[in-house]
């Protein structure tokens, strides 16, 4: 959002499954906990790294300055082939318009506002549960409900 504001390019990709390694190769180390100050170092117009991407991996931001693959597809963008050829999501905040996007499986979604990126984010970051884990998690719940009810009337019980 503040990028957003101030015009400032940036290119985030997020690795999920598909290792990045070839991609941080590319750029420079970093080793970071991803937060604003750091990421404004990096993305500031004129320092070395800002031209390339910020490789952000299990939370911490691996390396900037990185190369992405090119891409074909003219919707997408040239540079954006890391959202075709991998599961990896990256957000792109345009330094002409301050439009935020986000790339995923080889399109391109526009115009995003803090809290729909945010909500996409998690949606695609977080695992989700699966069905059976669902229904072991309200089996456990519904087990612990009835124990709870028990130890509840025995203690009425007793005090009687």
């Amino acid at each position: 959002e503040r990028f957003s504001e101030t015009k400032t390019g940036a290119l985030i990709v997020l690795e999920r499954n598909t290792n990045l390694s070839e991609i941080v190769r590319t750029g420079t180390p970093v080793n970071s906990a991803v937060n604003l100050e750091v990421l404004g170092t990096i993305f500031y117009e004129g320092t070395p790294l800002h031209d390339g991407a910020a490789i952000i991996e299990n939370g911490r931001i691996k390396a900037a300055g990185c190369v992405l693959p090119l891409s074909n597809n003219l919707d997408l963008g040239k540079d954006m082939g890391i959202a075709e050829n991998s599961d990896a999501i990256a957000i792109v905040v345009s330094e002409e318009t301050g439009i935020i996007s986000m790339a995923k499986n080889g399109v391109l979604m526009r115009h995003f506002d803090r809290q729909t990126l945010y909500t996409r984010l998690v949606d695609e970051m977080i695992p989700k549960e699966t069905a059976s884990e669902k229904s072991a998690a309200e089996g456990w719940k519904a087990r612990g409900k009835r124990l709870l009810n028990w130890v509840n009337n025995k203690e009425e019980d007793e005090q009687q």
